[in-house]
């Protein structure tokens, strides 16, 4: 069996208020039409139609304060409930404490030294790797726990021959943003098709989609549904693409924010765990999703039989 793993970060679950949740507001068809009708509101959970289950995972995991980053991603990838072990929330990027656990003990690491085919699609171009030589940058959760499994991190080469994707799907970023002007540019349903292909050769596939938790922090209507809305058309791609009896898609998150314009911080609320595929396959998945913490033992039960992140 194979999972696609879409990370959005800093999407929770949130009211069914136009005026601060971008969710409630963004032309989001797609999406609608996977859960039967509803929008992706803390009230539509739990729900099941005919090719997705919707549940509402906990992202605080019993520590007082606001969920971050560095402690919700690394429960996510580790299966472990970090926040509670550290006895704080932590973030954005790994300090030397959660680090260890992200090093010791990992999803793709688990996966990837028991014999699966792992791959994070994302494509990282030449700055970001200068940055990471130089020391100007470090790594956030997800690319250290990629490399500590002694995974490569793709790069302009991979998305220039079609083998990664960019961080915004379609690659305009790398032109607009970063002046690579000669980048490949999809079309967002075609990058959709391309994330289903790239996927049925693993048997994880993770992507980590950032810009959601960008839009969140500056409380940017307009920018919020006009990312919702792109993703809604790669979503349509993908859906198009997906073989739902070979395996699962998961699009979950790590704590709230885009859900809130009302506050630039990270909320409280519970994140989605929006599962796709067939039905037999769905149920038995998310049966034990209650947490973040839920994440790594259903993958592995689905995938990868007797292999544990550590």
């Amino acid at each position: 069996m194979k999972v696609l793993f879409l990370f959005l970060d800093g999407v929770g679950l949130g009211p069914a208020d136009p005026s601060v949740n971008p969710l409630a507001r963004a032309t989001m068809p797609t999406l609608q039409d996977l859960l039967g009708g509803q929008r992706l509101l803390y009230s539509s959970a739990p729900l099941e139609s005919r090719r997705a289950s919707l549940l509402a995972l906990d992202a605080c995991l019993g520590v007082t304060g606001l969920p971050q980053s560095a402690t919700g991603q690394a429960a996510l990838l580790t299966g472990r409930n970090v926040p509670a072990e550290l006895g704080y929330h932590y973030g954005p990027k790994p300090n030397r404490a959660v680090a260890d656990y992200l090093l010791n003990g990992n999803l793709f690491q688990a996966l990837s030294h028991a014999g699966y085919r792992v791959a994070l699609l994302n494509a990282y171009p030449p700055s970001y790797f200068r940055a990471i030589a130089s020391g100007h940058r470090l790594y956030s959760a997800v690319p250290l726990a990629v490399t500590s499994a002694g995974l490569p991190l793709k790069d302009a080469g991979d998305l220039y021959a079609g083998r990664a994707l960019s961080a915004d799907f379609t690659g305009l970023g790398w032109r607009e943003h970063l002046g690579l002007t000669d980048a490949p540019v999809l079309e967002p349903d075609v990058a959709g098709q391309r994330l289903a292909a790239l996927a049925a050769d693993h048997h994880l596939a993770f992507f980590e989609y950032w810009l959601s938790d960008y839009a969140g922090h500056r409380q940017d209507m307009e920018w919020a549904c006009a990312l919702l809305e792109l993703f809604d058309q790669v979503l349509r791609g993908l859906l198009a693409a997906w073989d739902d009896t070979r395996g699962l898609i998961l699009i979950t998150s790590d704590h709230g924010n885009l859900e809130d314009l009302s506050t630039r911080r990270h909320t409280a609320n519970p994140v989605p765990a929006l599962v796709i595929g067939a039905p037999a396959l769905r149920r038995a998945f998310v049966r034990s999703l209650h947490d973040l913490t839920d994440i790594v033992p259903a993958i592995l039960r689905l995938i990868g039989g007797q292999a544990r992140p550590g």
